[in-house]
């Protein structure tokens, strides 16, 4: 059977499954006119990088490949970038360049410094782009081109022994359609990081499994911190959860069973179909921004008790089998999946299901954090500042 979803079809050949505006402002000095044109454009997105300079080495890589990576992200139709220095700025706007979606850069420098008449140049750039943008319209797209990132938070039992396999299930299903799928949080491999390299492609896939859990723990180690010793955290021993080992198997599962092509640093790009891996922090916010600024189009996001938190800009499919979280939270979880915990629906049905639901949000139904606007953005760091 062929799976196809209602999409945006961009230049590059990458699907959209919204044609969003994004305006990002790529440092702290400028975030101001950025909200105001923003907030002026009906049905623009604001990203706003909290910083920008005293950055150096693979802190200020990673800085860059995320505002590159969000830009070319094929959700947005279009991209409004605000800058202080014209360099800096068009460094991130030849990154995005060749997405070929329409792109405006606009730099303090340009205006002398002043922010209001850069705000009212922004304004009359982003209203001309959006209503270009709105001339998109959607076409039937094969699911090869879904990009689906995976992510859990606040865990508990049901999440690994229901949640997290089922979204592997459907992770499988995006493989086999020719599509790519990716899960993260390094440290959340922990204990398990050797069953995730028995599924690598290669030997050299497996080594690098392993060699990012250790990285990961050395940084830890020589900060002085216990990982072991604060995760799971306080939702998750609550939740039922005794060990970061216990914790790390039910993570995995959420990758399904097909082979394990490569490990990708934060916020890079997806080289290409299959599942991969994402080096990056154990924590849901950083997590999903560094799958989107990868090209990431969808997100399914499994829970125990729940959790409201989704990405701003994918659609972010809530997910739990927890029969008292989805009775106590019909509008934040998008797919009940508790018969699997009361033994009333099997694996691979619910899987289906939840495939054909993931199709249609791509195809335009909102999630219920599109709905209720909990979207957000959170910028990962590495090093200090100078």
């Amino acid at each position: 059977m062929t799976h196809e979803f209602l999409g945006y079809l961009r230049p590059d050949g990458s699907a959209g499954t919204r044609n969003r505006l994004l305006v990002i402002s790529i440092l702290g000095l400028t975030g101001g006119p950025a909200r105001r044109i923003a907030r002026q454009v009906p049905g623009a997105l604001l990203i706003e990088m909290p910083y920008g300079r005293g950055q150096f080495g693979e802190d200020r890589a990673m800085m860059r490949r995320m505002l590159a990576g969000l830009g070319r992200n094929p959700n947005a139709g279009g991209v409004m970038l605000v800058g202080a220095d014209r360099l800096r700025l068009d460094a991130v706007a030849e990154a995005i360049a060749p997405s070929g979606k329409p792109l405006e850069a606009i730099a303090l420098d340009d205006v002398h410094e002043d922010a209001l008449a850069l705000s009212d140049r922004g304004l009359r750039l982003a209203a001309a782009m959006a209503r270009d943008i709105s001339r998109a319209r959607r076409v039937p797209l094969p699911a090869s081109l879904l990009r689906l990132g995976i992510e859990c938070g606040h865990s508990d039992a049901t999440s690994g022994l229901g949640a997290n396999p089922l979204a592997g299930l459907v992770a499988d299903r995006v493989v086999d359609a020719g599509g790519v799928a990716v899960i993260g949080e390094t440290m959340e491999w922990l204990g398990a990081e050797h069953v995730l390299a028995a599924r690598a492609a290669t030997p050299e896939v497996g080594r690098a499994i392993v060699e990012a859990v250790a990285q990961r723990e050395a940084w830890a180690a020589a900060s002085g911190e216990d990982l072991t010793g604060n995760n799971p955290g306080q939702e998750n021993i609550r939740g039922g959860l005794s060990s970061i080992e216990e914790k790390s198997l039910g993570a995995i599962a959420k990758g399904g069973s097909r082979p394990v092509q490569g490990v990708v640093p934060h916020a890079a790009p997806l080289p290409g179909p299959g599942l991969w891996v994402m080096q990056g922090p154990a924590f849901s916010p950083p997590s999903i921004t560094g799958f989107v600024a990868a090209g990431c189009n969808m997100l399914i996001f499994t829970t125990g008790p729940g959790n409201s938190y989704c990405d701003a800009l994918a659609p972010t499919v809530k997910v739990t089998v927890n029969p008292k979280t989805a009775q106590r939270l019909t509008q934040q979880i998008d797919f009940d999946g508790s018969g699997l915990m009361l033994g009333t629906r099997e694996p691979e049905e619910a899987a289906d299901a939840l495939f054909a639901q993931l199709l249609d949000h791509a195809g335009g139904t909102r999630c219920w954090g599109e709905v209720l606007d909990e979207g957000g953005y959170a910028f990962a760091r590495l090093g200090a500042d100078f």
